[in-house]
């Protein structure tokens, strides 16, 4: 869209409303630092864009005239909307307001209420908009503030913070073992039902490992296959079947009874936990932080040798 003025004429709009503020030209020279001979060429100019005689000079004072009245009050919103608008970009900058879009997989959303509560007690004037999905979200086209993901990130041009690894243990039901007992050795595990969380169709694979042995890479299955990690934990939950999860969600599982390890002595790879974003440079206080709040509740549940850099 094409203006119909230019950056030249609201400043010069801006001069003549000052001028007007504080009753002289020479008042005017001193905030704005310039010349007073240049508050005059300024004002002389607008005049002759506006084709009206805006001001009464006399040796003693200024006044406008009733034109330049009318121009002056509306110059003068124009400014206070200036300031305005500074105003609420310091707000923005600086304390946490507005909607925050975040997206997260299902399962790290009982993680996210935990960390964001504090944020969200203490500042009344943030929301909080969550899109829990298992599958990765579009952060340009869905205007995502803040994702939240978990693995190997695809080479893109977000930017991405590490903020911790989780390690991932396998689990079943104590019906599942009870009924198809547990595999002792890796090779025994592709024998077994596994319930697999997937987004996309392609063959899955346990990679394990254990001190002073090679590792293992076991392809394996079952008949159960859902992208939503929540339905996955509840099928293993039903004792159909072994999950891989992350620590985090493992142990209080394991800890009531309702799950049991399988292959304890052998270890999984630790997978990321990533804050990522669309732009480096920049992010509202919003942005910031929530980044901050999920690192330190990360850090309070993350063993010491996986937390955050």
């Amino acid at each position: 869209m094409k203006l119909d003025f230019t950056i030249d004429r609201l400043k010069r709009m801006a001069v003549f409303a000052r001028v007007v503020e504080l009753g002289s030209m020479s008042a005017a020279a001193r905030e704005l630092d310039m010349t007073p001979s240049a508050v005059s060429q300024q004002l002389r100019q607008l005049e002759a864009e506006t084709g009206v005689v805006l001001l009464h000079r006399s040796t003693r004072k200024l006044t406008t005239t009733e034109v330049g009245q009318a121009y002056y009050e509306d110059c003068a919103a124009m400014l206070q909307a200036a300031r305005a608008a500074d105003g609420r970009l310091g707000d923005l900058r600086d304390e946490p307001r507005g909607e925050l879009r975040i997206a997260v997989p299902i399962g790290f959303a009982a993680h996210l209420a935990q960390a964001l509560a504090p944020l969200m007690h203490a500042h009344p004037a943030l929301s909080l908009r969550v899109f829990a999905d298992d599958r990765q979200i579009d952060l340009i086209a869905e205007r995502i503030d803040l994702a939240i993901r978990i693995g190997r990130l695809a080479d893109s041009n977000l930017v991405a913070r590490r903020m911790a690894e989780w390690r991932h243990l396998l689990v079943a039901a104590p019906a599942y073992a009870r009924v198809r007992g547990l595999p002792r050795t890796p090779a025994e595990l592709a024998r077994h039902e596994t319930i697999i969380l997937s987004v996309i169709n392609r063959p899955e694979y346990v990679d394990l490992h254990r001190p002073g042995e090679p590792a293992q890479r076991v392809r394996v299955g079952g008949r159960i296959v859902s992208n939503n990690s929540r339905t996955v934990l509840q099928m293993m939950l039903q004792g159909l079947g072994i999950v891989r999860l992350p620590e985090p969600d493992a142990l209080p599982l394991l800890a009531d009874g309702r799950a049991v390890p399988v292959l304890p002595e052998w270890s999984l790879p630790s997978l990321g936990v990533y804050a990522v974003t669309a732009q480096r440079d920049s992010q509202p206080a919003k942005v910031r932080q929530a980044i901050a709040a999920l690192q330190a509740y990360l850090d309070a549940h993350t063993p010491s040798s996986l937390a955050g850099a």
